[in-house]
C-alpha cells in the first residue's frame, strides 16, 4: 500500500505539469491581457510599460518558465478587480464551497442509500418502481430549475427558509438539496444495481442458510461490498461538487468558488480563473487518490502491487 501511494504521488507530477500548461494557455485564450488591464485612455507608452512589467515581451517559453517559478510560490498574479493576489482570494472562498459540497454529499447519501437498498430488496415491487422512477426524474431535473422552484416554494410562499446568503444552517438547506438531488438520483440507481448483483452471490446465500437475520445479511455483508462502485461515483462527483457548483452558488448567492469564478469570467479577471482552476484540479486529483484508499478499506481483498 505504501509503495502504491508513493507511485501515485509521483504520477501526480506529470498531471500537474499538464494542468500548468492549460492554466498558462487560459490567459492567451481570452485575448490580449494588456488590453483588458488598461483603460481606454491609456497611451502607447503605458502599454509598453505594462507589457514589460508583465514579461509579455519575452519569448513564450520564457514566460512559461517564469509562470512555473511563480506557481511554486503560490503566485498566480494579482486580481485587477480586487487589487490583491489571486490565490488568497480563492482560498478564502474555498471553505464555503467545501461546506456546500459536504452538505450536498450528505443529502445525496442520506437519500440514496436507503432508497437503493429498498429498491434492491423489494425488486419489481411498487416501491422499486417508485424509487427507480424518482431517481430518473431527479437526474433529469436541471439544477437551476430545481433551485428556483425550491426558492419559490420554501422561501417565497412558505417563508420557511432564506432565499440566499450564508451563515446559518437554514441558509445551507436549499442549495445543498438542490446540488445533492442529482447525485442522489445517480447513486440510488447504482446502489440498487450493485446490491442486486451482490445479493445473488454465493456467500450471501451461505449467510442466509446459516440463519442470519436478513438485516445483518443486507447491511453487514451486502451493503459494504456494494459501496465500492458508489465510492467511485462519489470521487468522480468531486469535480461537480467543488468546481461545478457555479449555477447553484449563483442562484442562492452562496459566497463560494463557483460564484467567484463566474464573476471572474465575466470581468475577465484571469488571475482568479487560473488560481481557481488549479486549486480545483488538485482537489480532484487527491479525491481520486482517497477513493483508491477507501477501496482497500471497504474490501481488504483488494491489493495494490
Amino acid at each position: 500500500m505504501r509503495q502504491y501511494l508513493l507511485k501515485s504521488l509521483l504520477q501526480i507530477i506529470p498531471v500537474l505539469f499538464l494542468i500548468s500548461i492549460i492554466v498558462f494557455v487560459l490567459v492567451y485564450c481570452t485575448g490580449d491581457p494588456v488590453s483588458l488591464m488598461l483603460s481606454d485612455t491609456a497611451t502607447d507608452e503605458d502599454r509598453r510599460i505594462l507589457i514589460a512589467a508583465l514579461g509579455l515581451d519575452q519569448p513564450l517559453y520564457i514566460q512559461y518558465f517564469t509562470f512555473i517559478g511563480h506557481l511554486f510560490q503560490g503566485d498566480f498574479g494579482n486580481s485587477f478587480r480586487y487589487d490583491m493576489p489571486a490565490l488568497p482570494i480563492v482560498m478564502e472562498r474555498l471553505p464555503a464551497t467545501f461546506e456546500l459540497a459536504i452538505a450536498a454529499m450528505l443529502v445525496a447519501t442520506v437519500i440514496s442509500v436507503p432508497l437503493g437498498i429498498l429498491s434492491a430488496t423489494k425488486r419489481n415491487s411498487f416501491l422499486d418502481v417508485l424509487f427507480s422512477g424518482s431517481s430518473v426524474l431527479g437526474k433529469a431535473m436541471p439544477h437551476f430549475w430545481l433551485g428556483i422552484m425550491l426558492i419559490l416554494l420554501f422561501a417565497v410562499e412558505l417563508k420557511a427558509l432564506p432565499v440566499s446568503g450564508r451563515g446559518t444552517l437554514a441558509h445551507l438547506i436549499l442549495p445543498a438539496f438542490t446540488l445533492g438531488t442529482g447525485i442522489a438520483a445517480e447513486m440510488t440507481r447504482l446502489i440498487r444495481s450493485s446490491m442486486l448483483e451482490i445479493l445473488n452471490q454465493d456467500y450471501i446465500r451461505t449467510a442466509r442458510s446459516k440463519g442470519l437475520l436478513e438485516s445483518i445479511v443486507v447491511y453487514k455483508h451486502a451493503l459494504r461490498n456494494s459501496m465500492i462502485p458508489v465510492v467511485t461515483i462519489m470521487a468522480l462527483q468531486t469535480s461537480t461538487l467543488i468546481g461545478g457548483t457555479l449555477i447553484t452558488e449563483t442562484i442562492f448567492s452562496w459566497p463560494g468558488m463557483g460564484q467567484l469564478i463566474i464573476q471572474a469570467v465575466n470581468t475577465r479577471d484571469m488571475a482568479i480563473v487560473q488560481a481557481a482552476v488549479f486549486v480545483v484540479a488538485i482537489l480532484v486529483i487527491f479525491s481520486n487518490l482517497l477513493a483508491d484508499i477507501l477501496y482497500r478499506v471497504l474490501d481488504p481483498r483488494i491489493k495494490y502491487n
